[in-house]
């Protein structure tokens, strides 16, 4: 998984849409309050504590490659959830031995290429009878934002910087992410592409989002010139898709969602 610069900061005052799709997930889970969770990709935290008020006969652990996030996880939410946790780990090197009744992820796994060792390290994690929910961006998520970084970023302002760029993202259709679930020995349960729509408060919102999750495009840039490639990714982007009747900005999405369960004999 690469690892970019966040600013935990700023993330946590721009990601009000991925903290709303993370609550309509854990309702997903059913939690009964003694599971034992852990969280890739915990982020800020925030999350990951919600969980850890539902489960007070249980535990959760939270883990994000970002020391940064950590920090500002422990330092927010820890202190105030004895059964909360947080630790630097890499979702593609997960260390743990049937230690988990339930793995979670939300907005996270996207950001890695190959995801069998993901998933191969989730079913090591888990007990028999364990659960599995993820839910990341898939096949088509925010294309039109990236059809548009991909135009500016071609221009001869910015084209040096980005010589032998790779498109960063793990964007997956539901038929692969089954194969996968399937080798990892986890049996899947519902793997699905949902469309959603991520709404934005204004350029400003808007400009929030793109710079707290956009990191593999402005960070080949020199810290100097980030605002002003922002800038212009905003004007092309909102040029084609304006504002509507109320200031906010609107950004068409495409989420993978999956459940599977490590069974008997996996």
């Amino acid at each position: 998984m690469t690892q970019f610069t966040w600013n935990a900061e700023d993330y946590e005052r721009n990601s009000s849409q991925q903290r709303r799709w993370a609550r309509d997930l854990i309702a997903q889970l059913r939690l009964r309050g003694d599971e034992i969770v852990l969280d890739i990709g915990c982020g800020d935290g925030k999350v990951t504590a919600e969980i850890a008020s539902l489960v007070p006969h249980g535990r959760v652990l939270g883990i994000d490659l970002s020391p940064d996030m950590v920090r500002r996880a422990l330092e927010g939410h820890a202190p105030r959830h004895p059964n909360l946790c947080f630790e630097v780990g890499d979702a593609s090197h997960l260390r743990f031995d049937g230690e988990f009744t339930v793995v979670f992820s939300n907005a996270t796994l996207h950001w890695i290429e190959d995801h069998r060792p993901v998933l191969s390290g989730i079913a090591r994690s888990l007990r028999t009878d364990g659960n599995v929910l993820l839910q990341m961006g898939g096949k088509g998520n925010a294309e039109e934002v990236v059809e548009v970084m991909d135009e500016v970023t071609a221009l001869p302002r910015w084209r040096d910087y980005f010589v032998d760029f790779a498109f960063p993202y793990g964007f997956y259709q539901p038929e692969e992410y089954r194969a996968w679930l399937e080798e990892a020995s986890l049996s899947p349960i519902r793997v699905e592409l949902l469309p959603k729509e991520m709404v934005h408060p204004g350029r400003e919102g808007l400009a929030g989002w793109l710079r707290t999750t956009w990191m593999p495009y402005l960070q080949r840039v020199p810290e100097a010139e980030r605002r002003e490639l922002l800038e212009a990714v905003l004007d092309r982007f909102l040029a084609g898709h304006p504002l509507d009747g109320d200031g906010n900005a609107h950004v068409r999405m495409a989420r993978l969602e999956v459940e599977a369960v490590k069974t008997r004999g996996s």
